[in-house]
């Protein structure tokens, strides 16, 4: 109904137009061929640095604006507290006054009601003398100092044999503790030992189970070459008897036939060959067996290093519980020392002597 613009809108509606008209102006002049200036708007420059200036002029203002403030309740805080210091002593030199006037000593409960004016009458001389054994006399006084010299000189001796006790504990402490850090260091070099032989006993093995494994492999390659050496011989033999028969058997025959193709070998290559099957089966038999021996000499070898190394690792073992008892039995042996160090009253022994040593004397 009623077209209401708010104070808001219209700032920003101005600040928006402010703002279109500068730009207008500004692509004015930098498109304006008698008036840009190439590379560098000088105006906007200077306009930039008149608004710096006045950005720092402002914050120098607002800067000194807030030290004379400080510099004013600085001088305000003086001024009340100086104020107090002579209200204070006003007040104190008042009351001192007071004191003065109305409540003389002779009116206080400590004097005699009966006679008021007593410490007027009184003379100075017969106010400060006083009767033998009153307070604030001490006729034996010598003797209590020459007590109080003895009795500090008694508790000087004691604190000398009290510490020269302690330092002689501490030094047997510490050679206690210096002799178990070498046996501590002496069973650590033996278990190191052991763990050293151990590793050489390790190598020892698997460097003889190598040297066997391989031992082994070159007999079992001498043993092939062999029988690849005699195979090839036999062959040979074989070939060349057949090469030799073969002519004979040719010209050998039944009149009228063809010559014979029978290629079967004689009775006695048989017999060679079988010899030689034979001698083949016992060479491998023989084979079969020296490699069953090297497996079990192997196996023997790998059960007596891991017997061995179980022996050992037991023995490490028996030395680490043993050094371990030993180190809790110091440990249990140090605790009861220090606990015997301490004072009756934290280890909870009172007896009557404790309670002697109280009351002594009269301070």
């Amino acid at each position: 109904m009623y077209n209401v613009e708010l104070l808001s809108d219209r700032i920003a509606r101005t600040s928006l137009q402010r703002r279109r008209n500068k730009e207008a102006e500004r692509q004015e002049r930098i498109f304006n061929d008698k008036v840009r200036t190439i590379g560098v708007d000088k105006e906007e420059l200077d306009m930039q640095v008149k608004e710096k200036k006045e950005r720092e002029a402002a914050e120098k203002d607002k800067q000194n604006a807030q030290d004379a403030d400080v510099l004013h309740n600085s001088k305000v805080a003086c001024l009340l507290h100086s104020r107090q210091v002579k209200e204070k002593h006003a007040m104190e030199k008042a009351i001192v006054s007071y004191r003065h006037q109305c409540q003389p000593p002779w009116s206080q409960r400590e004097f005699d009601l009966n006679d008021p004016d007593r410490c007027r009458k009184t003379d100075l001389g017969d106010a400060q003398m006083m009767l033998p054994g009153l307070v604030g006399e001490d006729p034996d006084s010598k003797s209590r100092k020459q007590r109080q010299r003895e009795q500090l000189r008694e508790w000087l001796l004691q604190q000398q044999s009290e510490q020269a006790a302690e330092r002689h504990q501490r030094k047997v402490e510490e050679q206690r503790y210096d002799q178990s850090r070498v046996e501590m260091d002496n069973k650590a070099l033996q278990l190191q030992s052991l763990d050293t032989e151990k590793r050489k006993a390790a190598v020892i093995a698997t460097k003889e189970y190598n040297l066997a494994k391989i031992e082994t492999k070159r007999r079992h390659c001498q043993v092939e070459e062999r029988n690849d050496e005699g195979n090839r011989e036999d062959t040979m033999n074989h070939l060349l008897t057949g090469v030799d028969a073969e002519p004979t058997l040719s010209v050998v025959g039944v009149p009228g036939l063809c010559p014979s193709s029978d290629m079967r070998a004689p009775p006695e290559s048989q017999q060679q060959i079988i010899q030689f099957q034979k001698y083949q089966i016992e060479e491998k038999k023989k084979m079969e067996l020296e490699k069953k021996q090297e497996e079990q000499q192997h196996n023997r070898i790998r059960l007596d290093s891991a017997r061995t190394a179980l022996l050992m690792e037991r023995q490490q073992a028996r030395l680490n519980k043993q050094l371990r008892r030993h180190l809790d039995s110091t440990n249990v042996k140090l605790a009861e020392t220090h606990k015997q160090q301490k004072p009756d009253i934290e280890r909870g022994c009172i007896d009557d002597s404790f309670f002697s040593k109280f009351n002594t004397c009269s301070r």
